[in-house]
């Protein structure tokens, strides 16, 4: 009976790969599944209500040990047998239903297999397309789409009169590789008509930014001022500066290398074949919060852990520009505040944010 289910479980699980790509077979296929499942709880159940009286008769002693490993058995095989004519009965369904799925997936247009759900993961990172119930043979089914997209970024800050001068020894603070992330789910259009190289994305998501002092300091607030000092309470372990921003980005996107299709007489870009972008943008960040973490140790503990809400020398709302190079799902790109992340009320000698990202996954619907 084992052997069966395998089998039985192997094909359902072959069949239901096709039934992705054909929608309208997937009710078959469930119907199929249900029956198998049903058979075998409810001829189960029966099973085990008679082990469970042959368990009974050996607890009241009316028969010996032997006898209830015998019954035990015999009832096992019984069952098995039943399950195993029930589940044949109903193979000629499955057969049915498969091999209209294999032909359906063996003849399907090209395009058309583009409508099942996508995942892959490469040189640019994570990509998962979700492409229900479209026509995707219909090219302009591809020149609008929303996607959530997620980044990794190096961030540090900069001076107004150098506003790209991101490794820059005079900052309070360390520039890393990665110390920054930002997610932002996108809707994206075409500007003009079906052969335009031009889209736009409007997007809304969160971006978080971490800054960490040099040289063994940490960040201070005091009365309205925020500013960086050393640290003289223990043995400094860990300290950043945690900030949380609503990200609301506007990108537009020029396709440099264009390539066109026709479908029914019409002339389309093709959003399906690989493209350069060059992509210019703007964003406003709203901060919701910004958390001071210390992490240290001294005389009475290994381990203390200090997490401060800076209330002083940050202001609310951010806005900046974006420059990025895209290529087949590869999205570089930098982006830089113009207005300032600290203000007046924060003692640092670089107050503008500068970040250096890579888009590392792509979830499109």
């Amino acid at each position: 009976m084992r052997t069966k289910l395998a089998l039985m479980t192997a094909i359902v699980a072959f069949t239901c790969s096709f039934a992705q790509e054909t929608p309208e077979m997937n009710p078959k296929i469930k119907r199929y599944s249900q029956k198998i499942d049903s058979i075998v709880v409810s001829e189960k159940s029966k099973m085990n209500a008679e082990l469970d009286a042959i368990d009974k008769n050996f607890s009241e002693k009316k028969i010996s040990i032997e006898e209830k490993l015998k019954q035990r058995e015999e009832t096992a095989q019984k069952y098995q047998q039943i399950i195993n004519g029930k589940v044949d009965a109903q193979q000629q369904q499955l057969e049915a239903a498969t091999k209209e799925m294999v032909k359906n997936s063996v003849f399907m247009d090209r395009d058309s297999i583009r409508s099942k759900n996508e995942f892959s993961i490469g040189h640019d990172g994570v990509n998962l397309k979700f492409g229900q119930n479209k026509k995707r043979n219909d090219p302009k089914y591809f020149l609008r789409s929303v996607d959530l997209s997620v980044s990794i970024m190096g961030s540090g800050l900069t001076s107004k009169d150098e506003p790209f001068s991101f490794y820059n020894r005079d900052s309070d603070t360390r520039n890393t590789i990665i110390n920054s992330s930002q997610f932002a789910l996108r809707y994206e259009d075409q500007i003009g008509g079906f052969t335009s190289p031009v889209f736009y994305r409007l997007g809304l998501g969160m971006r978080s930014d971490r800054y960490v002092p040099k040289y063994e300091k940490v960040f201070k607030q005091d009365i309205n001022t925020l500013f960086v000092d050393d640290f003289d309470r223990g043995n400094l372990k860990k300290t950043k500066l945690n900030v949380y921003y609503l990200y609301m980005p506007l990108d537009l996107r020029f396709v440099l290398n264009p390539k066109y299709t026709e479908y029914k007489g019409v002339k389309y870009l093709d959003n399906r074949k690989q493209q350069l972008s060059l992509i210019l943008g703007v964003y406003g960040g709203l901060r919701l919060a910004s958390t001071n973490y210390i992490k240290y140790s001294n005389e009475n503990s290994r381990r203390i852990v200090e997490r401060e809400r800076m209330m002083h020398g940050m202001n609310d709302f951010v806005f900046g520009g974006k420059f990025g190079i895209s290529y087949a799902g590869l999205n570089l790109f930098v982006q830089k505040d113009f207005t300032p992340a600290f203000n007046d009320s924060a003692l640092l000698k670089k107050k503008y944010g500068l970040q250096i990202g890579i888009e590392i996954a792509n979830l499109d619907f």
